[in-house]
Order: structure tokens, then C-alpha cells, then sequence
């Protein structure tokens, strides 16, 4: 018998009627697509509905693929996780960090152990994330790496390679390796992963996952041949207004005006996502191409925080998770989540949320175009009908 998915389709439809533009979500199972669900709009003023092939901005659910990729290269023998950066980044080999003295006053010195992968890969690094100028820093380690990103981008959109090489003497928050701290993390290890591999990042994305797994509504351009399928993304207003919002990345993602080396920022569809979240569903295998061991696979998703760092990471929208090589992962049931222990995934900043199942092998993307994202409401509420109908 078939699975029921009526739920889904009418919370759906619940949220395009009264809370977001518009809103796609699928469902894999094993190595096939079991759901596929869409309502409201692609773009209001045209008129255009979401559909299995409308492309969402992904932001942050972006840095899923490199954390992927770097685990094939993981198993290729390229790296061992306690290297330090500064073997790769030669830029990195000294690393300091600020104090604060008992008389009040900020102190530079330099880290007890160099940083190294593990820190970067896990967000224990002690950097923020910093994608341009900040007006009110509130650290020194922010101020310090608003100044540095403020100058690169005097020049027009900086390599990823040239973002990470000017942080190199920014002192980190705290010794790495102590705290997690969500930011500058992900971009050092798509630096190494440009290292390893000696290519830009993006196209690494095209050569060990994109075109492996066929995903034909997924590219890091907006280009003539799929702009009618990227969605317009809209700022809602405390009064429940929406207006057209430019993404913070969009200008960044024009081939004409970006450098191909330039940090890389996904559009996908939800149905795509949730290949690339079914082949780690699977072991890192999909249609029978193995991308990753399933050893390998475990390893990204495991919990990496002892107790004093998973005070750093809960709060109510993170609450029952632990933090991996890049995905969250379950760890209770305790604060209201009905799907298996071990379900992991990410969420990207304007209402993207991924999660895969590697108990009963499948995988869900839900997908929304809209900031504030307001995602503890919806995102749970997708968490919950979509496992109430697969489990």
C-alpha cells in the first residue's frame, strides 16, 4: 500500500494560503522520488507557481556538498582530520587568538595547538562568519575580520581563496577546539578542499557531485537557461507584507561578473536535494554509484560536541541535535521529533530545510522564498507531518 501524504500536501498549502510566497518539498525513498509536493508562488507579480523544478536559493544548506566532497577525499587518503590548516594553508601555520585579562583590557596571543581540520570542519574554529562589513561588531575577532573583508571587497566579489588567505591573521574567539561557534568555518574547508583538489570550488561541485548524480535543476549561476526557474525570494514585513528582496549572494551569482573562483552559492530544487540527501540516506550510494562508504557517511553525521560545547549549540530550533562534520544530527526524542535517531541533515537561511533517515533509507527537502524564514514554525511543522507519513 502506498504511503498517504494528504497531510503534507495540505500543510503545504496551509503555508502558501497564509505565511510564505510559495513552497516545494519532496521525498526519496531508497532510489526513488515518493513525493513531490508544491504550492503558491515562484514569483507573485507574473503570477508563476512553485513547481518540482523551481530552484531555491540554498545559503547555508550550500556548504552540504563540501562537506560531502571532503569526505571523498577523506577516503582518497588526502588529509587526516587532526592535520593542521596551516599544511595546507600555509597561511594559517600560526594562529592566534584574544584574551581578556582580569583588569578588563584585550590581550593577542598565540593558540595553545595549531588550529587544525577537525576545528574548521566541526564550526570550533572561533571565527563568526563575516561576508561583509559590520557596523556594531560584537567581538574584536568580528571587528577585526569586518576590516579585512570591507577592503577585499573594494575590489568587486573575492575568490574564496582570497577570503580565507585575509582572515589568516584575524585572532580566533577562543582556543579552537573549545567551543562551536557557527561561521568562517565552512569557508576554510571549501578553501581545502580547492587545495586538494587544486580546482575552484565550484566546479569540484559539478565534477564529484552534480553531474555524478544527474541533478539537472542545480547549478551555482544564475544563467539564461535556468533564470525562469529560480525563484524570486521576498522579505516579509512584521505586518505579514512581502516584497521582493535581492539575496545577499545574487550579485555573486552571475558568470559575467564573478570570478569562477569566487565562494560558490547553490540553487536547487528541492527534488535535487533530496537525491544528494538520498545518496547519503543510502550509505553514499545511489542507482548503484557508490560516492561515498557508508563508514564515511556515519563519520560526517556523528556527533562531534562533548557537554560544554552543546550548550553552544541548542536552542529551540536546534533542540535534540547534536553537530557533525557539517549536518546536525538527532541524538533524543526528548524535545519533539518523530522520526529515527540518527536523522541529520542542514537548513539554508531563506527556509530551506534537508533531512535524511539512514534507518528506513530516505530523505526529505522542504523549500520555501522567503526572509525572516520564521523556520522553528514551519520547519518543524514539515519535520513532523513528513515523518508522520513515511513512519
Amino acid at each position: 500500500m502506498g504511503k498517504d501524504f494528504s497531510r503534507l500536501d495540505a500543510l503545504l498549502e496551509e503555508f502558501a494560503n497564509n505565511s510564505v510566497p510559495g513552497c516545494t518539498c519532496s521525498i526519496m525513498q531508497g532510489d526513488e522520488l515518493i513525493y513531490e509536493g508544491a504550492a503558491g508562488y515562484a514569483d507573485i507579480a507574473s503570477g508563476k507557481k512553485t513547481n518540482g523544478h523551481s530552484m531555491f536559493r540554498q545559503a547555508s544548506t550550500t556548504k552540504l556538498f563540501t562537506y560531502a566532497i571532503l569526505g571523498m577525499l577523506y577516503e582518497e587518503g588526502k588529509f587526516l582530520f587532526s592535520d593542521p590548516v596551516g599544511k595546507y594553508l600555509p597561511e594559517w601555520s600560526e594562529t592566534k587568538k584574544f584574551i581578556r585579562k582580569p583588569d578588563g583590557t584585550i590581550d593577542i596571543v598565540p593558540t595553545e595547538k595549531p588550529l587544525n581540520i577537525h576545528d574548521a570542519v566541526c564550526m570550533m574554529c572561533g571565527l563568526p562568519y563575516c561576508m561583509g562589513p559590520v557596523a556594531n561588531t560584537s567581538t574584536p575577532t568580528l571587528a577585526a575580520m569586518s576590516e579585512r573583508i570591507a577592503k577585499l571587497l573594494e575590489k568587486g566579489t573575492p575568490a574564496l581563496r582570497d577570503e580565507v588567505r585575509v582572515m589568516a591573521d584575524v585572532p580566533v574567539m577562543f582556543e579552537p577546539g573549545t567551543h562551536w561557534y557557527y561561521g568562517f568555518g565552512s569557508e576554510i574547508t571549501g578553501a581545502l578542499v580547492e587545495t586538494l583538489t587544486d580546482k575552484p570550488l565550484r566546479e569540484v561541485f559539478v565534477e564529484r557531485v552534480i553531474d555524478p548524480l544527474e541533478l539537472k535543476d542545480t547549478d551555482t549561476f544564475i544563467r539564461p537557461e535556468n533564470k525562469d526557474r529560480v525563484v524570486t525570494n521576498y522579505r516579509k514585513y512584521p505586518d505579514g507584507k512581502l516584497e521582493p528582496a535581492a539575496d545577499i549572494f545574487d550579485k555573486s551569482m552571475y558568470p559575467e561578473n564573478t570570478p569562477v573562483g569566487a565562494r560558490p552559492n547553490l540553487i536547487t530544487s528541492s527534488t535535487d536535494f533530496a537525491i544528494f540527501m538520498q545518496m547519503l540516506a543510502n550509505g553514499g550510494t545511489y542507482k548503484g554509484r557508490k560516492l561515498l562508504g557508508a563508514g564515511t557517511v556515519e563519520m560526517l553525521h556523528e556527533n562531534q560536541l562533548n557537554e560544554a560545547q552543546m550548550q553552544d549549540f541548542t536552542n529551540d530550533y536546534l533542540a535534540g541535535y547534536g553537530y557533525g562534520f557539517g549536518f546536525r544530527t538527532l541524538l533524543t526524542h526528548k524535545f519533539g521529533h518523530n522520526g529515527h535517531l540518527g536523522c541529520f541533515g542542514w537548513t539554508g537561511g531563506s527556509g530551506i530545510w534537508v533531512e535524511a533517515d539512514p534507518v528506513d533509507k530516505f530523505s526529505i527537502a522542504y523549500m520555501h522564498n522567503m526572509m525572516p524564514n520564521e523556520e522553528l514554525y514551519h520547519h518543524h511543522r514539515v519535520r513532523s507531518v513528513a515523518y508522520g507519513c513515511m513512519l
